[in-house]
């Protein structure tokens, strides 16, 4: 199983379908699984439920992904690692390789803001520099996390073939 991480606006989704493509490995997105389950959309659980059952929820969907370990791409949320001991548990689960798709800063507020309005965490900020502030801070403190997948992607300034092509060479 291979599974992305990174910052929302990293590329994980898109790359993940690209790559499993390539690979003809199904592909599945760790919050599809998660609305799935819980019969609500990301946003829904976020503002009926609130961010901590999201995790909560979130942790189950992964630990049961990672229980039945097959040749598959994965595409995590932005926070995913970050919370309950779950960069730990992909680490640690066999046959998993973590992929972190490292994106500067810049290109993700570029990447994000247009489509700021369908991401709970930043729906409600009003300019591009308060979501800027948010992002930078959210990047020192997830950081640390990410940094422990076991490969890094520069997934900046290249196209999403160019990043499948750096993962198949990487991998296989």
């Amino acid at each position: 199983m291979i599974v992305l991480l990174g910052y929302m606006g990293s590329g994980k989704s898109l790359i993940g379908k690209k790559l499993a493509e390539v690979l003809q490995w199904p592909y599945a997105d760790l919050d599809t699984l998660i609305a799935q389950v819980a019969g609500q959309s990301i946003p829904e659980i976020f503002r009926e439920k609130g961010e901590i059952k999201f995790r909560i929820i979130e942790s189950e969907v992964l630990q049961k992904e990672l229980k039945q370990p097959k040749n598959q791409v994965l595409a995590l949320g932005g926070g995913t690692p970050c919370y309950a001991g779950n960069m730990d548990k992909l680490l640690e689960a066999p046959e998993v390789t973590t992929i972190y798709l490292k994106t500067d800063l810049d290109v993700l507020v570029s990447r994000l803001w247009p489509e700021r309005v369908l991401r709970p965490l930043i729906a409600h900020l009003n300019s591009q520099e308060d979501l800027k502030d948010f992002v930078r801070k959210h990047l020192f403190d997830r950081s640390p996390y990410y940094m422990q997948a076991q490969h890094r992607i520069d997934s900046s300034e290249k196209t999403p073939q160019q990043i499948v092509a750096e993962i198949v060479a990487l991998l296989f």
